[in-house]
């Protein structure tokens, strides 16, 4: 059975070792001291979860509302290296934009991810806007990804 919950302080190894398999395929080594930040400083203000199975935390990824409250951003989302195309990845994706579209006045969602991990995001309709070369280290490009929640529609007068 797979659960979904609030990230814990107790997480925090099994979060670093999810970073630490995705190396140096997804995340550059570099990151992990800003990971390992993250999760001692801003985890509860990013609503960060968790994913486990039986007992197992297996993906984690975490989202927060800006400042004027009209996006949100989506960080540090990963999944257990043995564990990819299970649909744990797809569950906590699901489970972070339902929680973007219940908040109030969130318009948009944006995130920044990987040339590995840039089509996953485009099947939910993410659309990448910016790529930098190397972003994230010599071989791991950035790509800023943005979802539009309001729907726009065209005249409404006939």
């Amino acid at each position: 059975m797979i659960t979904l919950r609030p990230y814990a302080p107790s997480d925090v190894d099994a979060c670093l070792a999810l970073f630490d398999g995705n190396c140096p395929t997804f995340f550059d080594r570099a990151e992990r001291e800003d990971f390992a930040r993250f999760l001692s400083r801003h985890a509860a203000a990013w609503h960060f979860l968790v994913v486990e199975r039986d007992g197992r935390l297996l993906a984690c990824g975490g989202q927060a509302q800006s400042d004027d409250g009209r996006q949100a951003s989506l960080c540090w989302g990963m999944v257990a290296r043995d564990h990819h195309r299970q649909g744990l990845g797809r569950r906590l994706l699901e489970a972070r934009i339902a929680w973007c579209r219940r908040t109030p006045g969130i318009e948009r969602i944006v995130l920044d991810t990987s040339q590995h991990t840039r089509a996953f995001y485009a099947r939910f309709g993410f659309r990448v806007e910016c790529v930098t070369p190397d972003g994230y280290g010599p071989g791991l490009d950035r790509h800023d990804m943005g979802l539009d929640l309001i729907e726009t529609s065209g005249d409404a007068t006939g």
